[in-house]
């Protein structure tokens, strides 16, 4: 490195540290090293003279050093300051005019004259084929947000690079359009999927909210699942507390049967009699409820065409179709779903006639379960009674 790069490098280095505006979040120092280290890469590649390396080198170093003077034509900026720099270390007039002819190479839509300048404008776009574009384009649409130059969404940002990779990019040099252009190509695929999968997803979510907005079906399907689920939990513990009462009440009896009726055959033991009636009598009562409340009902099991046809038949409940062929079974459920007011109406009914079940079932436990405790509590008493009044001490 010649030793008027060296210096330019480091007043550079100094200037965008110190003056240039911390908004700048893409055209900073880093930008500035990004491209001199592109036109490195090129120049061993490209032949070159060391007098234009070294002006190349020198332009990459203040191509953005206008940026500390606002946004506004600072191509011309940069050019100033180099210019400036350049005649305070006594540069040659010629090489000051090349170096600032191309700084002003970079401005967005100018077209390269010669190899120079078509050098530093692939070198500017060097990022656009590396694995780091997406942070650096993150870091410029933020930048041109803070700076008030303009707000972009990320659809909008997304269009905005693919045009800038499709319609006005190109690189002009072999060297970029053999090392670079392929991984540009790579990113700008990679922008299309990005736009095809939000396209895709906004579509879902359009169609989704317009399912939500204009149909009430699934709201209602929910309803109906949710009311049959607690209904059919309701039954289920209905069930289980009638055998529980059958449980219990076996129990009784079976250890009456084996120990206590046994013994009233000793005329010791005839006071037992009647409390022992009374006991095995409540435990009889409270048994056949019990088998009362959980015992199924089953209807005829038949339907015919006109049923169907008048939406008569609720054909989601078995006790209507268990004795009909498979085919009469087929069409009938044809025709149910041919019809949503049908399918509604079928649902409606198994919802009814289960509640209807569910208050059968529920107003026989508690019966059972009233005759269940009053037969405990006269069956204890009268024990206690036999015992007291006609025990073997009272005889």
């Amino acid at each position: 490195m010649s030793e008027i790069v060296q210096k330019a490098e480091s007043f550079v280095t100094h200037l965008l540290e110190n003056e240039l505006d911390p908004n700048f979040l893409y055209h900073n120092l880093k930008h500035t090293q990004r491209v001199v280290k592109s036109i490195e890469e090129m120049a061993s590649a490209v032949s070159l003279s060391e007098n234009e390396q070294e002006q190349l080198l020198l332009a990459a170093w203040f191509h953005d050093t206008g940026y500390t003077k606002g946004v506004e034509n600072h191509e011309k900026a940069s050019s100033t300051i180099a210019i400036d720099f350049l005649k305070k270390e006594n540069y040659g007039s010629k090489g000051v005019d090349q170096i600032s002819s191309i700084i002003l190479a970079t401005e967005r839509y100018h077209q390269p004259t010669n190899l120079l300048e078509k050098i530093i404008r692939d070198a500017d776009a060097s990022h656009f084929a590396k694995k780091s574009y997406w942070e650096t384009s993150d870091f410029l649409r933020e930048e041109l947000e803070l700076l008030g130059i303009k707000t972009y969404s990320q659809k909008d940002w997304r269009e905005a690079n693919i045009k800038m990779f499709r319609d006005e990019h190109t690189y002009y040099t072999d060297y970029a359009k053999e090392h670079w252009e392929e991984g540009k190509q790579a990113n700008l695929k990679q922008l299309i999927k990005d736009k095809k999968t939000e396209k895709e997803i906004a579509k879902k979510e359009a169609l989704k909210a317009k399912y939500k907005s204009e149909s009430p079906d699934r709201g209602i399907q929910t309803l109906f699942r949710v009311t049959l689920k607690n209904h059919l939990t309701l039954s289920d513990i209905a069930d289980t507390k009638a055998n529980i009462l059958l449980s219990v009440n076996a129990i009784i009896i079976s250890v009456a049967l084996s120990n206590l009726i046994p013994k009233l055959d000793n005329p010791s033991n005839e006071y037992l009699i009647y409390p022992t009636v009374i006991f095995i009598t409540f435990s009889v009562i409270s048994m056949v409820l019990a088998v009362l409340a959980t015992r199924p009902n089953v209807t005829s099991g038949k339907f015919t065409k006109d049923d169907v046809q008048q939406k008569k038949v609720n054909l989601l409940f078995f006790g209507n179709f268990h004795k009909m062929s498979l085919n009469d079974y087929e069409w009938a459920i044809q025709e149910l779903v041919k019809d949503k007011e049908y399918i509604y109406s079928s649902l409606t009914k198994d919802l009814y006639f289960l509640g209807l079940v569910l208050n059968r079932k529920y107003n026989i436990l508690r019966l059972t379960y009233t005759i269940f405790m009053i037969g405990i509590v006269i069956s204890v008493i009268a024990f206690g009674l036999a015992f007291h009044y006609l025990g073997p001490d009272r005889i």
